[in-house]
């Protein structure tokens, strides 16, 4: 199984899991695949009607999904440590291979990374996960209005399962680097889809240009670190557009819409620390000096 640490800026990692299809006797998908399946075609046809409730569901409910952070979408791409998974990946029928862009993640101890990755959220999502709960029989009885579906029952749903999978797939990252179960491979062709997301201004000219050399690999991931000025400055690595160059590349479709998302998070979140760091230099700059004269 394939995990991947994308670096979206020089402080913020996206961590992302190769999804496995597993199947049940009788050669079945598991009973939540099957829910989540379903769930995710009556959107797709709800988004494909012209008006009326279904579709306005569709488009603020695509503006609430777009609010959750990417990072609980990364966990959520990992499978979710059941006592049956952990006993079958202590038995070693599973294997993990970690693969980052080296030239991008210099002087980074990667296993501190994939620790922080695991841990940090685990207080958060269990408790976000228990409030969504506790509120369901709150808004149950909703669901004996006629015509519209209970959405407030069934978004609380669909949050607490949401947390419930970040929180579990956490579980399973730090499960796997506890035992040391992740073997870290430094990625040359990750490094060269950063550099070429880096180096061009389009995905057409990326994808037309020849792949970048070792050096100019080198070369540029220096030049971000210096850019850092020291990690005091924080750099973004890639752009929304180099999504599915990346995916294209891994053969990971579903991995496009994951970088993209996260990329534009970011970026925001830079943009309003900037923002909100300049208007304090501008505050600081015209804060009025009071001058107290001595007793003498």
């Amino acid at each position: 199984m394939r995990l991947f640490l994308l670096p979206i800026s020089t402080r913020r990692t996206l961590i992302y899991c190769e999804r496995i299809q597993e199947t049940l006797k009788g050669g079945k998908a598991p009973l939540a695949d099957r829910i989540i399946a379903y769930a995710s075609k009556t959107w797709a046809n709800w988004e494909k009607t012209e008006k009326g409730w279904q579709k306005q569901t569709t488009v603020y409910g695509n503006r609430l999904l777009k609010r959750i952070p990417y990072e609980e979408w990364g966990l959520k791409s990992i499978p979710p440590a059941t006592k049956r998974r952990l006993k079958e990946i202590d038995e070693g029928k599973y294997t993990f291979e970690c693969l980052y862009p080296g030239a991008f993640m210099r002087n980074r101890n990667i296993s501190e990374i994939l620790r922080t990755l695991a841990t940090e959220r685990q207080g958060l999502h269990r408790k976000k996960m228990w409030t969504c709960i506790a509120w369901m029989p709150v808004t149950a009885p909703l669901q004996l209005l006629p015509v519209i579906p209970n959405l407030p029952f069934y978004y609380l749903v669909y949050r607490a399962w949401s947390h419930y999978r970040a929180l579990y797939g956490s579980k399973l990252l730090e499960h796997l680097v506890n035992h040391n179960l992740i073997k870290e491979k430094d990625s040359q062709e990750m490094d060269e889809m950063y550099t070429s997301g880096l180096l061009y201004p389009t995905r057409p000219t990326a994808r037309d240009a020849e792949k970048p050399s070792e050096a100019e690999t080198e070369s540029l991931g220096k030049e971000f670190e210096k850019l850092t000025q020291g990690g005091k400055e924080e750099v973004m690595l890639l752009r929304r557009w180099n999504g599915k160059l990346i995916a294209e590349a891994f053969r990971l479709p579903e991995m496009e819409v994951e970088i993209e998302r996260a990329v534009e998070q970011v970026e925001i979140a830079i943009k309003k620390a900037k923002a909100k760091k300049k208007e304090g230099t501008t505050e600081e700059q015209q804060a009025p000096t009071v001058e107290v004269e001595r007793e003498k």
